[in-house]
């Protein structure tokens, strides 16, 4: 009888208690996310069923899809991380007027297809409607891969409207890249949530390109933190391919963990680390391995081709850039805010700095300590920053395409996202 008792006490807690770090952000309005019914269009790929998993942890409770497929996986951990998440599905492209049925009651329209006709189709329905249209897609084009985000709200009816509208006309073969999809994702949902919430909207496109590469997948990767940024870093790893991965973190997921830690639904009180390996080993295949530890001095990187750097406080950053640098192995580190975030690169071939004093944490720091580095009151628990699930995903993703585009021989630069800002995106 206790058993019984105890379930529906702690999913109860997790329902009220998971949002917390979003509703700490100044001006933010969770019950205009919870109200609101969204349309989504998608395609035959994981960039719809990515939205999807990220507007289920941010609170949005109703959304209305059409596409021919969506992520079994994917919607499964949407509804295990939101249990009031409400999804109706319709199999199909959206291609025909008589489909707009469907979405009455809808306050916008998500279009992340891949052809013509659906672009359009949404685009006249905002203009008629007045309503307005999120439009995400990932694109490669003589020998360029990058993303297209933009809102579409009547009075926008200029020429880079045919930007976003795909040049094939019907359902077919496109570019599908799930690091991208992350990414793009991401951007689509900062838009959605700007609606909902009355808030200023970008006014241009948002826009990323680089070079087409081709990468080995037979790195040995370390990723220090397996938070939400380890988390979404696991996932990109994982849809590019890569097979051995380490994941190391010494903590218990928190409760205010879950509004962005997305793979952690079920596993309150459990290591971050056992518990992300072995989700990216069941779900992904992935040969993933966990070591419940600080990252110190004087610990062994020897092993691997690469670090990733997802922790959460200085201190920790800068024995990590020390040790990459000692050992010439490349670091990709990434951190993040609630409204913005950034992927610093250490190339050991090249003449560059490393993130820790690109960043200037020494100064920030002042005297640190040898050895392991300060960590007191560092959890949520007891540092209770506000955080969203969009800037992880965004920086998570800029992170693996970062390390893609090194072993691809590309020529990589920091990056800087600023969700306040109109483009978003600096190199």
């Amino acid at each position: 009888m206790d058993d019984l008792l105890h379930v529906p006490l702690e999913q109860d807690l997790i329902h009220h208690g998971r949002l917390d770090r979003q509703l700490r952000i100044d001006g933010w309005n969770q019950p205009a996310l919870e109200a609101a019914t969204i349309g989504v269009v998608g395609d035959n790929d994981l960039l719809a069923s990515l939205f999807l998993l990220s507007a289920a942890a941010l609170g949005i409770n109703h959304v209305v899809v059409i596409a021919p497929v969506v992520d079994e996986v994917l919607v499964k951990v949407a509804k295990r991380v939101n249990s009031n998440f409400a999804l109706t599905h319709i199999e199909g492209f959206y291609t025909h007027p008589i489909l707009d049925e469907w979405f009455k009651g809808c306050g916008l329209i998500v279009d992340l297809s891949h052809f013509g006709l659906a672009n359009k189709l949404c685009l006249e329905k905002g203009f008629n409607e007045r309503i307005p249209i999120v439009r995400g897609f990932c694109y490669k084009d003589r020998g360029v891969q990058g993303f297209v985000v933009f809102t579409y709200v009547r009075g926008r009816e200029w020429l880079e409207l045919e930007r976003i509208v795909c040049a094939n006309s019907f359902p077919g073969l496109h570019f599908d890249d799930g690091v991208f999809d992350t990414i793009t994702a991401g951007i689509a949902l900062e838009e959605v949530k700007n609606i909902l919430m009355s808030k200023q909207i970008s006014d241009t496109l948002i826009t990323y390109a680089r070079k087409t590469e081709e990468h080995s997948h037979r790195s040995k990767i370390l990723v220090v933190g397996s938070g939400a940024l380890g988390a979404f870093v696991g996932l990109g790893l994982a849809y590019s391919g890569f097979k051995h991965c380490t994941f190391l973190d010494p903590d218990r997921i928190e409760l205010t963990n879950l509004n962005r830690q997305v793979l952690f639904y079920d596993a309150f009180g459990q290591s971050k680390a056992v518990t992300l390996a072995s989700r990216l080993r069941d779900f992904f295949g992935m040969d993933a391995v966990a070591r419940i530890a600080h990252f110190e001095e004087d610990t062994d990187i020897s092993p691997y081709d690469v670090v990733f750097d997802c922790v959460d406080n200085f201190e920790s950053r800068i024995v990590l850039s020390e040790a990459c640098r000692n050992q010439r192995k490349p670091l990709i580190s990434g951190g993040t805010s609630a409204d913005a975030g950034q992927v610093v690169v250490y190339d050991p071939t090249k003449n560059t700095g490393t993130p820790a004093e690109l960043l200037g944490l020494y100064s920030i720091v002042g005297n640190r300590t040898k050895g392991r580095p300060v960590r007191e009151k560092t959890s949520c628990t007891y540092q209770p920053d506000p955080s969203v699930i969009m800037t992880n995903q965004i920086i998570a993703g800029f992170m693996v395409d970062a390390y893609r585009a090194l072993l691809g021989g590309q020529e990589v630069g920091n990056i800087f996202y600023d969700s306040t800002s109109s483009g978003r995106i600096q190199v």
